[in-house]
């Protein structure tokens, strides 16, 4: 924790555990430190950062919250939430916002939310990968893909959720979903009695992770396959016969959820060409977890 603080006020970006997965954390009013989070990732810089903060009264101070945010904030934070709400002026630096007049805040457990505390500050952290590529689950992974772009790697232990935080956007009483995450749509409107709306698949950037081709092994993607053709590694779910390794063999969409970045990686290293991955049901955190399969196998510039 002391040697985190200490690089983070040096102005350089740390790789630290949540719940999720491993982010690359930065002070969000320092635009030298932010540069710095894009210049280790070589993320473009037209899609925002995520602004993490430690507290209600923190997220204040940088965002407007209206009654249904608040509300989604009371129930789910700290957890795998974020919330893209109307930014305050001159409170975080305008390189995490990318042009927008909106941002997206999240309170994270655990080691993260403690460092937020100690920092004193809000930390911008997208996940601790090359743009583009496979989201860390683990310190080991996070290390080798940053490996002498970060000075800092602290090591938590893998996520316990594996797929990055649900971002939501209350417009006009309605609750817009920009990406499904760690937290189900059903959790959702159970807790607030509002239907939840999907963007659309080609609607503008307004949160990270909304790009059509991200979270991508160096392998090739094949999906709702019920076999491996020629060539081809299948990634099973729920027993499918013939799987080099199954997501969940008993169909629990969380232990799912929990090993895909992980699964896809260890694929990676083993050499496999194509992945072949079996059909995901879109229940619960299948949702999330057919979102990163869909753009982990969309075509790639």
């Amino acid at each position: 924790m002391d040697e985190a603080v200490r690089v983070l006020a040096g102005g350089e970006p740390v790789a630290v555990p949540t719940e999720t997965v491993y982010g690359l954390a930065a002070d969000a009013t320092n635009g030298d430190a932010l540069a710095r989070i894009f210049e280790a990732k070589n993320r473009p810089r037209f899609n925002p950062l995520i602004a993490h903060i430690s507290s209600m009264a923190m997220a204040e101070n940088v965002g407007v919250f209206d009654l249904l945010s608040r509300q989604l904030a009371e129930k789910f934070w700290p957890g795998p939430l974020t919330l893209v709400v109307p930014v305050r002026e001159n409170n975080l630096h305008p390189l995490c916002l990318a042009g927008l007049s909106t941002v997206g805040l999240r309170m994270p457990q655990g080691f993260a939310r403690e460092l937020i505390e100690r920092f004193g500050r809000p930390l911008a952290a997208p996940s601790a990968n090359p743009s583009g590529a496979l989201s860390p689950t683990t310190a080991k992974v996070a290390y080798d893909g940053l490996r002498g772009r970060i000075p800092l790697v602290v090591d938590g232990g893998p996520g316990t959720v594996g797929v990055e935080s649900t971002i939501l956007k209350v417009e006009e009483g309605a609750i817009r979903l920009l990406r499904p995450g760690g937290l189900s749509v059903e959790e959702i409107e159970a807790a607030t009695g509002v239907s939840v709306q999907r963007a659309a698949p080609n609607a503008a950037i307004e949160a990270p992770g909304m790009m059509l081709s991200h979270y991508a092994p160096n392998a090739a993607m094949r999906l709702d396959a019920t076999e491996a053709r020629a060539n081809e590694t299948l990634l099973g779910f729920a027993g499918t016969p013939g799987a080099a390794l199954d997501l969940s063999p008993g169909g629990n969409l969380r232990e799912a959820a929990r090993n895909l970045f992980s699964f896809l990686k260890r694929l990676d290293e083993e050499g496999a060409s194509t992945i072949a991955v079996a059909p995901i049901p879109m229940a619960g955190l299948g949702e999330a977890i057919n979102d990163r399969l869909a753009r982990a196998a969309a075509p790639r510039s």
